[in-house]
């Protein structure tokens, strides 16, 4: 499997910011010391193959993860093809990362699958087969008729999948090379989803290790005030996107989330939640504090970290102040 270096803190770019800075920003990873870049791919705002490919060729060593793209806005062949092509350019830098998409966004292209985890679970298999060179015909949420791949990935692409719930972090562990966890993981969804993957991985009887690379809503400050409130309005955002889900379950704050929601939705979150939502689902704070958290997100079974900066229009400065402060920490 692709590696990354050995600094487990990676950028993440893409649908955050504006699609002009995105080279830039991957150059500033690189030269900055972060570990390796993702690449979110959220509809409507930046394309996450495109993105890809000009981060790769904007810079020299450090790998890139499409964390994530959704299973069905493109035929997993399509798929395949797309990154075997990455992969032939920059051999061993492409990471593929592969979820369902949001609901609304999928419901807005008509696009939500019947049966998520099973369309997941063939979406995932059959790109593995097809990067391998592999020819395919099945049938499923997907046909294949004799589909093969005239230029297959150069190397052994590592896929990953973007889930949140219990039965996607199982199919995850049983099916992929390692999964994305979402922003808004605390230490202990962390441990949670770890131990999920294992009992996947267990029953389809795989070995090999499973990379866990966690998402984090990330903004430092030599003011800690400061870099909280940078990021409360989207941990709100995400809370109200996700209002049920195992983030805020495993987590324990379901009940007290429901009746902020029902008061006034993501704006009531944003006012009213408390301030050890912030400190435990995002890594917000002074220098200090920003290393002591990721600590924690790595000491609960996190491989890596990706860092969605903010504010977002000081990414550029924000990454710096990362490296030059919080990395040494580490």
């Amino acid at each position: 499997m692709s590696a990354a270096t050995d600094m487990p803190v990676g950028l993440v770019l893409g649908s955050h910011m504006p699609a002009k800075d995105i080279v830039a920003m991957a150059r500033q990873a690189e030269d900055l010391g972060f570990g390796e870049m993702w690449f979110s791919e959220d509809c409507f705002f930046s394309g996450g193959i495109a993105g890809a490919a000009a981060a790769l060729a904007g810079t020299n060593h450090l790998p890139l993860g499409l964390g994530i793209v959704s299973a069905v806005t493109r035929h997993p062949a399509i798929l395949a093809m797309e990154l075997a092509t990455l992969d032939v350019l920059f051999p061993g830098r492409i990471y593929g990362g592969i979820g369902h998409g949001v609901p609304a966004w999928l419901d807005q292209m008509g696009l939500m699958p019947p049966a998520p985890l099973k369309t997941l679970r063939q979406c995932v298999t059959a790109v593995r087969q097809l990067l391998d060179g592999k020819s395919l015909t099945e049938e499923g949420p997907f046909k294949f008729d004799n589909i093969e791949l005239t230029y297959p990935a150069a190397t052994r692409v590592p896929l990953y999948t973007g889930v949140v719930n219990e039965k996607g972090l199982r199919v995850s562990g049983a099916v992929a090379d390692g999964t994305i966890l979402s922003v808004l993981a605390s230490p202990a969804y962390v441990e949670w989803a770890r131990a999920r993957i294992t009992e996947g991985a267990e029953k389809a009887q795989r070995t090999d290790p499973h990379r866990l690379v966690t998402y984090t809503l990330f903004s430092v400050n030599s003011d800690s005030k400061v870099a909280r409130a940078a990021v409360r309005e989207s941990i709100a955002f995400y809370l109200a996107a996700m209002p049920n889900s195992a983030l805020s379950q495993v987590y324990g704050i379901q009940d007290e989330l429901n009746e902020l929601l029902a008061a006034g939705g993501a704006e009531a979150v944003a006012r009213d939640m408390p301030d050890a939502w912030v400190d435990d689902l995002a890594v917000a704070g002074d220098p200090d504090e920003c290393a002591e958290k990721l600590r924690r997100l790595l000491d609960a079974g996190s491989d890596s970290i990706g860092l969605w900066l903010f504010p977002a229009d000081q990414a550029g400065e924000i990454a710096q102040l990362t490296a030059r402060e919080v990395l040494p920490r580490l």
